[in-house]
């Protein structure tokens, strides 16, 4: 890499099951998170892992990044209005359905 450029950015995912529950309400290619902007109850959602490479979605990793790190422990969260999310998630739905395959859901 030349002078000033930045390596390119790596998610390192680490989840910690509290009990075989959080395993079995967890469908196979998809990937609990917590949604929720400080001040606001956290939400879990349940998402297909398709999510992680799409851009609106990179962007949400990244905010997450620059405000808790790469230490955190648990699910992902995601600092930002629960409602935003949403209308993220909706976004990303509209563009992918024309693939055919199992959504996930909001537990």
């Amino acid at each position: 890499m030349g002078s000033g450029e930045k390596p390119p950015m790596s998610v390192h995912l680490q989840y910690h099951h509290h009990g075989k529950k959080d395993l079995k309400d967890i469908p196979k290619g998809c990937l609990a998170i917590m949604v929720g902007h400080e001040g606001e109850k956290q939400q879990r959602f349940v998402i297909p892992v398709i999510y992680i490479n799409h851009p609106l979605f990179m962007q949400l990793l990244k905010d997450a990044e620059e405000e808790y790190g790469f230490d955190q422990t648990g699910p992902i969260t995601i600092p930002c209005h629960v409602e935003d999310f949403r209308n993220v998630q909706g976004l990303i739905d509209k563009e992918q359905s024309h693939h055919p395959h199992v959504w996930c859901f909001r537990v």
